[in-house]
């Protein structure tokens, strides 16, 4: 019987993280280019900073609960250091440049664990 590596059984909701991410700022740029306008629908904004948060909270948890549980908690976390700019974005200003500077200061780690998630665990 050939060896089957197992990647962490939370691997979908770091990929529901790293969409929900990815589409705010995908939106976010947009409307800094000028590129879409908002103005009519500015919670959809607001609608995905809300999931992204979510999402990366539920993913972070997956240290308590997945398996396996050393992929799980690797995954976890590489990902856990986004909730700081996430937390602060709210606090900073929508209308300022450090606004879209915080925004991406989360990518590294959302990137990361998603990679985390996404790679098979050794089994020792």
């Amino acid at each position: 019987m050939r060896d089957r590596r197992q990647r962490t059984n939370a691997a979908p909701l770091f990929v529901a993280a790293s969409v929900a991410y990815g589409a705010n700022a995908a939106l976010g740029t947009a409307v800094a280019a000028k590129v879409i306008d908002t103005s009519n629908f500015r919670w959809l904004h607001h609608a995905l900073y809300i999931a992204t948060c979510t999402t990366v909270a539920a993913a972070v948890s997956a240290a308590l609960w997945g398996t396996p549980k050393s992929a799980s908690s690797r995954a976890a976390l590489a990902l856990a250091p986004a909730a700081i700019p996430l937390a602060a974005i709210p606090y900073l200003g929508s209308h300022s440049r450090r606004h879209p500077l915080v925004a991406l200061a989360a990518a590294p780690f959302v990137i990361a664990g998603l990679v985390c998630s996404l790679r098979p665990a050794n089994r020792k």
